[in-house]
């Protein structure tokens, strides 16, 4: 069954049984720098959440995406397509990424990654669930992906769970991207953040900027 969520002017179509619009990627759709013109790539972007969010923001996007689920990346096309917004979308695994997607042509990658690795966390069955498993690697792929996929400058927004900034961290440099803009998120004000939205810059000098604590209840 299929069912409709309002992002801006733009219509989401979603699926039983497929990712749903959620606060993680809402809000890091809210958080990522836009320029007017910017080429951006999703990746793992699931039926195009990421995508409507920020074209509500800049609708002179290019937005292509890349998931490893057939049935996601379908869904994603009729939701770039139904919406008249510009960008392809591709299945594939950020491990390998395709011809498609060529190296040093983006201005923005995006990720709402797998938070846990096989065996860790409870997850939802089916195509939900895979799209919060990651591999053993952790999101060293995902950085490694985005950092080929970026201009010298260009930028990676990705959220993930505070207890992983350290290794994120290192792995973020070791594909030269510099961590650069980092927002701490939660849900109730005198509890630890359980959401980070950071910004990292390809090629980018060392220099953290560490954004006021947002509250979403």
């Amino acid at each position: 069954m299929d069912t409709a969520e309002q992002i801006g002017p733009f219509t989401l179509r979603q699926r039983e049984g497929l990712p749903k619009a959620g606060r993680d990627s809402l809000l890091l759709g809210a958080f990522a720098t836009l320029r007017r013109g910017d080429r951006v790539c999703d990746l793992g972007c699931g039926v195009g959440v990421l995508a409507l969010c920020l074209a509500q923001r800049e609708e002179s996007l290019t937005l292509d995406g890349l998931d490893c689920q057939e049935d996601c990346v379908c869904l994603a096309r009729e939701n770039l397509s139904a919406n008249r917004l510009s960008g392809s979308v591709f299945v594939g695994r950020v491990e390998e990424l395709p011809p498609e997607l060529p190296a040093g042509r983006y201005d923005l990658a995006i990720a709402n990654p797998p938070y846990f690795r096989p065996g860790k966390g409870a997850v939802a069955p089916g195509a939900r669930g895979v799209a919060r498993t990651g591999g053993e690697e952790g999101l060293l792929p995902w950085c490694q992906a985005a950092r080929r996929l970026l201009r010298n400058g260009g930028r990676f927004a990705l959220c993930t769970r505070p207890q992983g900034l350290a290794a994120l961290f290192s792995d973020l440099t070791a594909c030269g991207l510099e961590p650069k803009r980092l927002q701490p998120v939660q849900s109730v004000p005198d509890r630890s953040a359980n959401l980070v939205l950071l910004e990292a810059v390809a090629q980018g000098r060392p220099g953290l900027e560490l954004l006021p604590t947002l509250i979403v209840r």
